[in-house]
């Protein structure tokens, strides 16, 4: 089990998400936005408020679980994105960052600011040695927030990853080391 912790980056807070009216509302815009549908093909679609409450649920069984680690960014204490660390395996101290930005929040550096915040406590507090950064070929947003954090470009997963059409699509790989020097 993991236990629920907020953590502050330059002019965010980043807390667990909550189900409440206001995350269930900004969480059903991200999930539902089609720029983040255009790379992102969850396991199971968030198209309203129920999907949105079982999604909201999942986070918090996800700290229970003790493999990721989700949090709602706040920016003005309104919810602005998603950041989380999930596929958390202690025995390879790795882990998978992802993250999301509100369309009207974006190309501000809220998602660059709370994932710095998220690698810097997975590793001191989780004990992670590495984190990998997943995004589709393409993605040249999500390519620059990974650069911008110091997770190295590693390479391309060719057909790593599958559209809601069934299609295979490539991957770049991104990771981050915990002795990497910190940006």
């Amino acid at each position: 089990m993991l236990r629920p912790v907020e953590l502050q980056a330059p002019g965010l807070r980043l807390r667990p998400w909550e189900d409440t009216p206001g995350d269930r509302r900004a969480a059903l815009r991200g999930l539902t936005d089609p720029d983040f549908r255009r790379w992102n093909a969850p396991v199971a679609l968030v198209d309203d408020e129920e999907d949105v409450h079982l999604w909201t649920h999942g986070r918090a069984d996800g700290w229970r679980r003790g493999d990721m680690a989700s949090f709602a960014v706040l920016e003005d204490a309104e919810v602005r994105g998603h950041v989380s660390v999930g596929l958390i395996d202690y025995g390879d101290r790795s882990g998978r960052v992802g993250y999301w930005v509100l369309p009207e929040a974006r190309d501000r550096g809220i998602a660059s600011r709370a994932l710095r915040a998220v690698t810097g406590w997975a590793f001191r507090e989780l004990g992670l040695h590495r984190l990998e950064l997943r995004h589709d070929i393409g993605n040249e947003a999500s390519c620059r927030v990974g650069l911008r954090c110091g997770y190295a470009a590693e390479g391309v997963m060719r057909q790593a990853r599958f559209d809601r059409g069934g299609t295979p699509r490539d991957v770049h790989l991104h990771a981050r080391l915990a002795v990497d020097e910190p940006r």
